[in-house]
C-alpha cells in the first residue's frame, strides 16, 4: 500500500521542478568547487605576477584582463592578508562603514572575495546587502514585452507601470524588425506616467546601440559577460571588446551596465569543474575593469541551474553581494520563472525585497506572463497586489506602490492616445480608435486587435532609413497637443548630454533630479540610518484600495 500523505505530496507544485545533485566536474555546484582556486596574489614593480594560485605566464585572458584593470593594486597585499572570517565579520558589523569596507573589496582577488562570502549565512548576506547597497533608496526596473508586439499595448503597459513604482523600464521583441516600434512606444508610455522613467530596449547590441544613439532609449543593460574564456570565445566576444562597447554607450551619454549570473558557464558547457558563485566572480571583475557602473545579476535567465542545485539560491545572492562590495549598481534579478512553486518564488526574492537592492527586480513583468518575451517572469501583473501586500506586511519599500483603476484606466488611455498621435505624425501605420480603446482596459494582448505586421515592419525600417531621432519624437507630440509628454522626453534628451545619470546606481525622479550613490550614498549604519521608509512613502505602502476604513463602520 501506498503512504496517502505522499501521494499528496508528490503532486505538490515544487515536486514539478528540476533538481540534481552537485556534480562538480562539469560546474553543476553552487559554491565550494574542489577546482575553485585558493587566494593568492604577488605583484612585482606595480604588475600582478600570480593571481589566485596561477602564474602569469599561465593567465588566460580573463586572468590578465582582471589582473590588470580590475583590482586596486594599492591595498591588494593588504586585503588578502586579511582573515576572510574576520572580513566576513566586517560585512555585518554596523560600526564599520560601507567606506570602509570597499577599499579593501575592491582590492581582492576573486578567490578572495568569494572565501569571504562563503562564510556567511543567508540572514547574514542579507544583513550585508542593506549595507552594502551603493544607492541609499532601493528601486524596481519591469518588463514590458507582448506576443505581438503590439506597440500601443505597449505604451499603456508603460504608463501603468510608471504609475505604479518602477523606476526603469526594459522590452524586448517577439520580432527583431519590431524593436524600433517597441522602443519608441516604452518611451513614449512611461513618460506618460510618471516623467523621468529610463527605458531601454534589450536586442542585438548593434541594434540596440543605434536605438540609443537615435535618442529612442535611456539606457542598455544586455552586454553579457562571461567566466570562463571558451565561452568568451563562443560568444566572438573578449574583455576587451565589452570594454569597448561600454565606452561607446557612455560616449553618448547613454547609462549602461553589463549582465552576468550563475549558470551561464553551466549552460555553454565550459565551466570547467569550477563552482557557479567563483565564476560569477570572475565576470563581476571583468565588468569592473571594463569601466561598467553596475550590473544586471542573480543568474538572471539561467536561474533554473543554480536554483537545481544545494545551496544555489545563496549563491545567487552571495552574487548579488559581491556586485555591492565590488562598489557595483546591481540589478539583482528576480525575473526569470525558474519554478512551479508560489512558496518557492517567493522565498528566493524576498532575499533581495527585505534588505533592498539597487533595482529588486531586473525583470516585473508588468504583463501577464503569457506576454512576457523575456521567457517569462518570477513576478508578473497579476502579482502587484500581493507585491504591495507583502511590503505593507513587512514595512519595507519594494519600489512599487497601490493605485486605483482609475488612475490607472486614465493613464493606459492617455498613453495609448499620444503613440497614435505620434504614429500618425511620423507617417507611421495608423492606430485606430478600437486600438486605443482596447489598450485602455487590456489585461494582455490577448485582449488586443492584430495589427498588419508586415506593414509594420515595413515603416519600423523606413523609419530607421528616415533617420528619425528622439528630438523628432519631442516635436511631433508638442505639435499634436502632448506638450508635458514631449517636454519629459526632451528633459530626458538633455539628461544625455549633461551625463549625470551614467553615475553608478542613477535614477530620475519625476523632476529628471538624479540620484544615485555620488548624491544618495548608502550611509546604513544601524537601526534608523540609511534608508529610512518616510511617513509620506510608508502612507503610499499601507493605504491598499481594499483595506476596510474604520469610518466605514
Amino acid at each position: 500500500m501506498k503512504s496517502k500523505r505522499f501521494q499528496v505530496l508528490a503532486e505538490r507544485p515544487v515536486n514539478k521542478d528540476g533538481f540534481v545533485k552537485e556534480w562538480s566536474e562539469v560546474g553543476l555546484i553552487a559554491m565550494n568547487s574542489p577546482k575553485d582556486p585558493k587566494p593568492s596574489i604577488k605583484i612585482v614593480n606595480g604588475k600582478v605576477t600570480e593571481l589566485d594560485g596561477k602564474r602569469r605566464e599561465d593567465f588566460d585572458m580573463l586572468d590578465s584582463f582582471i589582473a590588470d584593470h580590475a583590482i586596486n593594486l594599492s591595498r591588494a597585499e593588504e586585503a588578502m592578508a586579511i582573515n576572510s572570517l574576520e572580513f566576513a565579520r566586517r560585512l555585518v558589523d554596523i560600526n564599520i562603514p560601507r567606506g570602509e569596507i570597499v577599499k579593501y573589496t575592491t582590492a581582492m582577488t576573486p578567490a578572495k572575495i568569494v572565501e569571504v562570502v562563503g562564510h556567511l549565512t543567508v540572514l547574514e548576506m542579507m544583513m550585508a546587502v542593506n549595507k552594502m547597497r551603493t544607492r541609499r533608496v532601493p528601486s524596481n526596473q519591469c518588463h514590458v514585452t507582448n506576443l505581438k508586439d503590439h506597440p500601443v499595448q505597449i505604451a499603456a503597459d508603460a504608463a501603468e507601470a510608471a504609475v505604479r513604482g518602477f523606476d526603469e523600464q526594459e522590452t524586448t521583441v517577439g520580432v527583431a524588425r519590431y524593436a524600433p516600434f517597441n522602443a519608441l512606444a516604452l518611451m513614449v508610455g512611461a513618460q506618460v506616467g510618471r516623467p523621468g522613467i529610463l527605458t531601454q530596449c534589450a536586442v542585438e547590441e548593434a541594434t540596440e546601440l543605434i536605438l540609443g544613439m537615435r535618442g529612442l532609449t535611456a539606457y542598455a543593460e544586455t552586454v553579457s559577460v562571461y567566466g570562463t574564456e571558451q565561452v568568451f570565445i563562443d560568444g566572438d566576444d573578449t574583455p576587451w571588446s565589452k570594454s569597448f562597447l561600454a565606452s561607446a554607450y557612455a560616449s553618448r551619454g547613454l547609462k549602461m551596465r553589463f549582465t552576468s549570473g550563475t549558470g551561464s558557464e553551466v549552460q555553454m558547457g565550459y565551466a570547467e569543474g569550477k563552482s557557479m558563485l567563483y565564476l560569477e566572480a570572475r565576470c563581476l571583475y571583468v565588468t569592473k575593469g571594463a569601466g561598467s557602473q553596475g550590473t544586471q545579476n542573480g543568474s538572471v535567465s539561467c536561474v533554473g541551474v543554480p536554483a537545481g542545485v544545494p545551496g544555489g539560491i545563496r549563491a545567487i545572492l552571495a552574487e548579488n553581494l559581491i556586485a555591492m562590495m565590488l562598489d557595483l549598481e546591481c540589478a539583482s534579478s528576480n525575473d526569470q520563472t525558474f519554478t512551479h512553486s508560489d512558496l518557492r518564488r517567493v522565498a528566493r526574492s524576498l532575499m533581495q525585497m527585505v534588505p533592498g537592492t539597487d533595482f529588486i527586480c531586473s525583470g516585473y513583468s508588468a504583463t501577464p506572463n503569457y506576454d512576457n518575451m523575456f521567457a517569462g517572469s518570477n513576478w508578473d501583473a497579476d502579482d502587484y497586489d500581493d507585491w504591495n501586500v507583502i511590503q505593507r506586511d513587512l514595512r519595507i519599500d519594494a519600489g512599487l506602490k497601490p493605485v486605483t483603476e482609475d488612475v490607472v484606466v486614465k493613464v493606459r488611455n492617455k498613453a495609448a492616445k499620444a503613440i497614435q498621435a505620434l504614429f500618425e505624425e511620423l507617417g507611421l501605420p495608423a492606430i485606430t480608435d478600437a486600438e486605443v480603446e482596447a489598450a485602455t482596459y487590456a489585461h494582455g494582448s490577448k485582449d488586443m486587435p492584430n495589427r498588419n505586421v508586415v506593414e509594420d515592419l515595413k515603416a519600423a525600417e523606413e523609419m530607421m532609413a528616415r533617420g528619425v531621432t528622439g528630438l523628432d519624437v519631442v516635436k511631433a507630440l508638442y505639435k499634436r497637443g502632448f506638450e508635458d509628454v514631449a517636454n519629459s522626453v526632451f528633459s530626458l534628451l538633455k539628461q544625455r548630454v549633461a551625463g549625470d545619470y551614467l553615475h553608478t546606481s542613477a535614477i530620475l525622479d519625476k523632476d529628471f533630479k538624479v540620484i544615485s550613490s555620488v548624491n544618495d550614498p548608502n550611509d546604513y549604519r544601524g537601526p534608523q540610518t540609511g534608508y529610512v521608509i518616510s511617513e509620506e512613502r510608508w502612507e503610499e505602502i499601507r493605504n491598499i484600495p481594499n483595506a476596510v476604513n474604520p469610518e466605514d463602520f
